[in-house]
């Protein structure tokens, strides 16, 4: 078996992106409020501050600050997958989440821009709203609540851009 190895420094900042198995499933919107209940237990386990993150049908992407000493994502990730499952699947089914994740280390402010700017405009990128704003599932809502962006925010941008790389 591979052993993947993991960048993990305490206090740093990940971007993460987190499957379904089944890439055509609408479970992550479906169970939402289960989703965020895992979540919440699983924060309570695993400190951390979600920077940004948008939860789409079948994936979801987070920018994220851990703020533990081991920089543990592997089990706050281990934590939301389990507890999520054990909410929405029966006793016995197998999981619907891959059984892997993909995570990088933010390394500047720059990249961090670029990449809450990447989970904020994914719904649009993949079609599912005709504006950012349209989408209720990220933190777009809490940014534009504090004035941080406008409710407009990428209406007139070219959403084929590069968004979140450098």
């Amino acid at each position: 078996m591979v052993r993947y190895r993991r960048n993990r420094i305490a206090g740093a900042t990940y971007f993460f992106t987190v499957t379904l198995r089944d890439r055509r499933s609408d479970l992550l919107v479906r169970e939402i409020d289960a989703l965020r209940a895992a979540w919440r237990v699983a924060a309570r386990r695993i400190p951390h501050v979600v920077i940004a993150a948008v939860v789409l049908p079948d994936h979801l992407h987070a920018v994220i600050r851990m703020t533990d000493a081991t920089s543990n994502y592997p089990r706050l990730w281990q934590d939301i997958k389990k507890g999520f499952t054990r909410r929405v699947v029966p006793a016995g089914a197998p999981s619907p989440w891959q059984s892997r994740y993909w995570e990088r280390t933010v390394r500047d402010e720059e990249e961090l821009q670029a990449l809450v700017d990447y989970v904020h405009i994914n719904p649009l990128k993949h079609g599912l709203v005709e504006t950012v704003a349209a989408w209720p599932h990220s933190s777009f809502h809490r940014y534009v609540a504090r004035g941080w962006l406008s409710r407009e925010w990428a209406a007139d941008r070219d959403v084929a851009g590069r968004w979140g790389e450098r």
